[in-house]
């Protein structure tokens, strides 16, 4: 009876501080994600294709990396990307906050077809939305769509795109 009395008063003490490590972990992760001044380099890329043009873009699928973006990024080179991956589809809406580079975005349908585009200036904290609810968005430099006259009712074929 005295052990299982001391297990008994042991184990919410464990729990209990397993809670509160993973709550401070979680939090410190988050802090350092959210105050970061770096641009994230090492999301997890994918190949997307815009008819024979291939795009090599990094995938924001977590909700702090879909935060960050694109922030405090210098350059970006031509072929190159960031797709935001949401859970499901709704009307997303965009701003540049300390984004030093102008994009455009490509608001896309769960299909691969681009429901609208909006081109989006450094710094600018307007919000920039899609025309109807989406579960994607696809930035590039601005003026990459415009160059390879692609718009919106463009398909953009890949793996997130498959059914």
């Amino acid at each position: 009876m005295t052990l299982h009395n001391s297990r008994m008063n042991v184990l919410p003490h464990r729990r209990i501080l397993g809670w509160a490590l993973m709550a401070w972990l979680s939090a410190t992760l988050s802090a350092h994600a959210q105050s970061s001044n770096e641009p994230q380099m090492h999301l997890p890329r994918t190949e997307l294709r815009a008819g024979m043009y291939r795009i090599d873009a990094q995938v924001a699928q977590r909700f702090a990396d879909r935060q960050h973006g694109l922030m405090f990024r210098q350059s970006m080179p031509a072929h190159e990307g960031m797709l935001f991956v949401f859970e499901q589809p709704a009307v997303q809406c965009f701003w540049m906050k300390n984004t030093l580079i102008p994009l455009t975005a490509a608001f896309v349908a769960d299909d691969g077809t681009i429901v609208n585009l909006a081109d989006m200036q450094p710094h600018d904290e307007n919000s920039h939305c899609s025309a109807k609810p989406v579960r994607f968005v696809l930035e590039m430099n601005q003026g990459w769509f415009k160059s390879k006259h692609i718009h919106a009712g463009a398909k953009l074929t890949g793996a997130p795109f498959k059914p």
